[in-house]
């Protein structure tokens, strides 16, 4: 007796959920919803921007722009990827002196979205022209907003808001569109290493090596005598010319004494 109970109450709550899925279903199937999206004409921009490698370190990096500002990028993520000469380069193949070009693609396309409704009932009463409540095939009731300007067709005549009596059966058409502005941005980064250095012009060494010599010390100086200074002439000309003096003075006497 117990066990067929416990069957009876399966049963009999497999049923309703049947049932209420049935209802849910059917209460789907009275409000019928559409969308439709349609694209207008895009419109593309390009923005290209010059750096140079300045500083590189594990995953640090500051790039200095063409303006002259530099730039500063802490955490470069190790997906992060430059082609240089066709290969593709990680933040840790970066070298200072390395240009940097990126090429910035933005895309930008209208876009309308189109919302249909549609929806069968019976009024059950109506609150014009801001609400309506309908009972549905399925018996059950569903408030709805009027929209403003909403038409309905009863029997094959429009009429508003304003025009529904209770019983009456109606269908309406919601119709919304709304614009919508779609962007996409994709970025490629390119660059290109540094030039080696030039070779020095002919004729000019490479390296040059000067020898400088230690100055004396205070003590060496002092030590070392003066330098002789070099023997330029002899006595003979001193001798040769007190000689001269000699006759000059016996010829003045001479000369004086005649005189007197």
């Amino acid at each position: 007796m117990k066990q067929k109970d416990t069957c009876t109450r399966r049963w009999l709550v497999l049923g309703v959920g049947v049932v209420c899925l049935t209802f849910a279903m059917n209460g789907r199937a009275q409000v019928q919803t559409e969308s439709s999206t349609t694209a207008g004409q895009a419109t593309k921009e390009v923005k290209v921007e010059h750096g140079k490698v300045a500083y590189v370190n594990g995953n640090e990096l500051v790039v200095k722009m063409q303006d002259g500002t530099y730039r500063h990028f802490n955490n470069v993520p190790e997906s992060a990827r430059v082609l240089v000469n066709g290969q593709e380069l990680g933040i840790h193949d970066l070298k200072v002196g390395m240009t940097l070009q990126k090429t910035i693609t933005t895309t930008t396309t209208p876009k309308v979205i189109t919302t249909t409704q549609n929806v069968t009932g019976t009024v059950w009463h109506v609150s014009p022209p801001n609400s309506v409540i309908l009972r549905l095939a399925d018996n059950t009731t569903q408030s709805f907003k009027i929209p403003k300007n909403q038409k309905f067709n009863v029997d094959g005549q429009m009429t508003d808001a304003f025009g529904l009596k209770k019983g009456m059966r109606i269908t309406a058409t919601k119709i919304v569109e709304e614009p919508i502005t779609q962007v996409q941005q994709e970025a490629k980064l390119t660059g290109q290493m540094p030039p080696p250095p030039s070779p020095p012009p002919a004729g000019v060494p490479i390296l040059v090596v000067v020898e400088q010599q230690a100055a004396p010390s205070a003590e060496t100086a002092q030590a070392a005598p003066p330098p002789a200074l070099p023997k330029t002439g002899s006595p003979l000309p001193l001798i040769g010319l007190i000689g001269l003096l000699s006759l000059l003075s016996a010829f003045s006497l001479r000369l004086i004494r005649k005189g007197a």
